[in-house]
């Protein structure tokens, strides 16, 4: 089989490798493992798109990733600012200013009347951040104040990072769910035009389980020429796992690798195998069937990254 320039090999077996194609196989793939078999399997991507000439931005809710070869690195931490206000963004032309209002609906449940207003004010520069439309003087800002707190205020607060090429945004520091997930949904809509580009997260079920996360996973996984998605997981979230695309098993417990296959259609026995430590079974679909690929697991990160394109 003729493979595209972004595929990517997943096992190394006497006579045959198995390969990852993006083209063929679908632009989103969900990884699954326990421990740090995720972390590993993200990390050993980032270093083979790197290699072909691919920006990257990878969402860490471990904290673990390492920071060798990102030129921008955002961290979340509780109570300290990340520029990452969507109205502020908007005004520096990084974001469009519906886009931007549509954010502030999805986190503070503004209805579209609402939203339509912040839009207006954003437009005619009555408001240019969110601190400022929780404290205007319109309605919106009255469904903002009920779930608004000290933490949001401190978070959006800061000049906008420098958005490179590469990029980590590191949630590992953060003990708010909400936090965590306003800065991928905000980051999502940030990327969500960018081509040549992988995008990883790790963990995708921790930030898919809110609506403000799981608004953000239509943005990364969008289908787009140039672009790949990477969604690497410890939890066997129906989200994640009824995404299109294909699956990566790695090591886990033998509940969880019962459901990851039957909910890629894998019908028991022969197809079905119990994947150890270092092994791996890749699932996809073809246009008759499904195939399932077993084989050694490449990913033993060297001890660093190749450079960073």
């Amino acid at each position: 089989m003729k493979y595209s320039r972004i595929a990517v090999r997943l096992f190394e077996r006497e006579g045959q490798d198995v390969f990852y194609d993006p083209v063929y196989h679908g632009r989103t793939l969900k990884v699954f493992g326990m421990d740090e078999w995720p972390g590993k399997a993200l990390q050993y991507f980032v270093g083979k798109y790197w290699e072909i000439g691919y920006g990257t931005v990878v969402f860490d809710t471990t904290g673990t990733f390492r920071e060798e070869g990102f030129d921008t690195v955002i961290k979340v931490k509780d109570g300290e600012g990340t520029g990452l206000d969507p109205l502020a963004l908007a005004s520096k032309g990084i974001l469009d200013g519906y886009t931007a209002a549509t954010i502030v609906q999805t986190i503070y449940g503004l209805d579209r009347t609402l939203t339509e207003r912040l839009y207006a004010d954003f437009l005619s520069g009555k408001v240019k951040s969110v601190p400022e439309a929780a404290k205007s003087e319109n309605k919106y800002s009255e469904v903002i104040q009920e779930s608004y707190t000290p933490l949001d205020e401190a978070f959006y607060r800061g000049n906008a990072p420098e958005f490179g090429k590469n990029i980590l945004v590191n949630l590992g520091e953060t003990y708010s769910v909400s936090l965590a997930g306003m800065a991928f949904l905000i980051m999502g809509a940030v990327i969500r035009t960018r081509r040549n580009v992988m995008v990883g997260v790790n963990d995708a079920a921790v930030l898919a389980y809110t609506e403000i996360g799981s608004a953000a996973v239509p943005l990364i996984t969008k289908p787009l020429r140039r672009r790949v998605a990477i969604l690497a997981t410890q939890y066997a979230l129906e989200s994640v796992m009824n995404l299109a695309g294909p699956s990566l098993l790695l090591y886990h417990d033998p509940d969880t690798q019962s459901v990851v296959y039957e909910t890629n259609g894998v019908p028991p026995g022969p197809m079905r195998k119990y994947v150890h430590k270092g092994q791996a079974a890749f699932i996809y679909r073809t246009p008759e069937t499904i195939d399932v690929e077993w084989g050694r697991w490449l990913s033993n990160p060297p001890g660093s990254l190749p450079a960073p394109p």
